[in-house]
């Protein structure tokens, strides 16, 4: 009997391994946001795969269909109830040392073959493994000390002093915690826009991340979708056309400090400029900043444009499991003292406030986000960031080099490139694709043995895929220009 469990749990690691990522439609209006989304009309499920077919894209047979990954729930882990002599025997806690020796085994893998998101998997907390028996909750606001004594608050603090000397603005000015991840930084900065503007219209470039868009709908928000230049940066042009025509109300602005797919940076001098000439005071807008991964590379890179509350912006959102390197997903939200107080509120049982959108928070965050911010400082940031940008640079190089159309922005390390044909090659890089292209993000963690690796395996493939002109490397002008795209038309 055991033999046969452990053969399943192996064969259900192998087809998580082989997992899908999900891909999105390029075409997601947010405009439409007030709209509740189409329920699926009909769901089918092909070799594991499964396929949502929705109304809106059965009008559209020109639309890319949104491929889902594997429903794990059918390779899913189990949970079983322990035998009675189990107590005695120890099998359970042999059966569980097994499969979680198993799961380290595909984490080693699969970590090995990790370029498209943006995580830093370089790190090392061996330290902190003594506080892993602790449960550390941080409830409620950061600065006022709740009933509840298990907690990092002095760490978290003092990841939100820094972060606050980062983008200058004064202790006693700034309000902020430690989030979850980038997406609850989204979701607060907006929010607080919200408060402040309630009746204020959200505009938000087409290429901004997903989560802007979810709050939008969450908060009922009416949202305008901004075009972007080829960078995938706002066109302030086409910003300053959509601010006219609704001039009668506050803007509510999502700036881009890299953005999901391109990684561009929205130019913030520029945006504000933009606003002012359409004669918003700056009483009359509410900028957020969605800086999930270069919002912490961008002071460190040389004429790269700044962040700064010294500008009329209004918050700033962060992610550190991205460029820092944390173990589990969270994130820094740091805002302005004079705007949170729309949304504080006292919590009598906490004897705290709080002004957060989780309430309860990991606490042990802000120790692996402390504890690396002392051991690698300005310094070391610095470094790191210079060695991304550099190796980013090789890789766009090596891709032109033998033919591949590729792009890479000024201020990232995110090289675009064309999308690979074969699915199961983009699982096992683990690429994230949108259209016809696919990128990869160089964090500290990917080196140049890495890349060779990766573009040795890429050509290989490439070889086969377009072997004997039985087929075209796509043309991808559109979607990163004529001079970086190496299709036959534009060699």
């Amino acid at each position: 009997m055991a033999q046969v469990v452990q053969m399943e749990v192996e064969a259900s690691l192998k087809h998580v391994n082989g997992a899908m990522a999900e891909i999105f439609s390029r075409d997601f209006d947010p405009t439409a946001v007030v709209s509740e989304p189409l329920p699926p009309v009909v769901a089918e499920e092909n070799g594991g795969l499964v396929k949502i077919i929705a109304e809106s894209e059965m009008e559209s047979e020109s639309e890319r269909e949104i491929v889902l990954g594997k429903n794990v729930h059918t390779t899913c882990l189990a949970v079983t109830e322990p035998e009675a002599n189990d107590e005695f025997t120890g099998d359970k806690e042999a059966y569980m040392a097994g499969v979680l020796a198993r799961y380290r085994k595909t984490l080693v893998e699969r970590t090995k073959h990790h370029l498209g998101y943006p995580y830093n998997l370089d790190f090392d907390y061996g330290a902190l493994g003594q506080l892993q028996h602790f449960s550390i909750n941080n409830l409620g606001d950061p600065f006022i000390e709740s009933n509840y004594g298990v907690h990092s608050r002095q760490f978290e603090v003092g990841v939100l002093d820094w972060f606050a000397r980062l983008w200058e603005i004064e202790k006693d000015e700034y309000w902020g915690y430690i989030t979850n991840c980038g997406t609850e930084g989204n979701l607060h900065g907006i929010l607080v826009g919200r408060e402040v503007f309630p009746d204020g219209i959200l505009y938000a470039s087409k290429e901004s991340h997903y989560s802007v868009f979810k709050a939008a709908r969450m908060y009922r928000m009416e949202c305008v979708k901004v075009d972007t230049l080829m960078s995938g940066e706002i066109d302030c042009a086409d910003f300053k056309v959509k601010l006219l025509a609704h001039k009668d109300k506050p803007a509510i602005i999502n700036v881009n400090i890299g953005t999901t797919v391109k990684g561009a940076v929205d130019d913030l001098d520029l945006v504000i400029q933009t606003l002012e000439e359409s004669g918003f005071k700056h009483d009359c807008f509410y900028i957020h900043c969605d800086g999930a991964l270069f919002g912490l590379m961008m002071p460190f890179v040389k004429r790269a444009p700044k962040v700064s509350f010294k500008k009329p912006i209004g918050s700033v959102s962060v992610s550190g499991h991205k460029f820092v390197g944390c173990p589990m997903p969270c994130g820094v939200q740091i805002t302005r003292m004079e705007h949170i107080n729309a949304l504080s509120r006292n919590v009598e049982y906490l004897a705290s406030r709080d002004a957060t959108i989780m309430g309860s928070r990991n606490g042990h965050a802000p120790l692996f986000l402390w504890y690396t911010l002392n051991r690698k400082g300005y310094k070391g940031f610095q470094k790191e960031v210079q060695k991304c940008l550099r190796n980013a640079h090789y890789l766009k190089d090596r891709l032109r080099g033998v033919g591949i159309s590729a792009m890479l922005n000024e201020l990232s390390s995110t090289v675009v490139f064309e999308r690979p044909q074969d699915e199961e090659f983009v699982r096992k890089w683990q690429l994230a694709c949108q259209g016809n292209i696919a990128h990869v993000v160089v964090m500290p963690s990917v080196n140049i043995d890495k890349l060779d690796d990766f573009l040795n395996e890429l050509v290989e493939h490439r070889s086969t895929w377009y072997e004997g002109g039985k087929a075209q490397a796509p043309c991808i002008a559109a979607d990163i220009g004529t001079e970086n795209c190496c299709c036959s038309l534009h060699k």
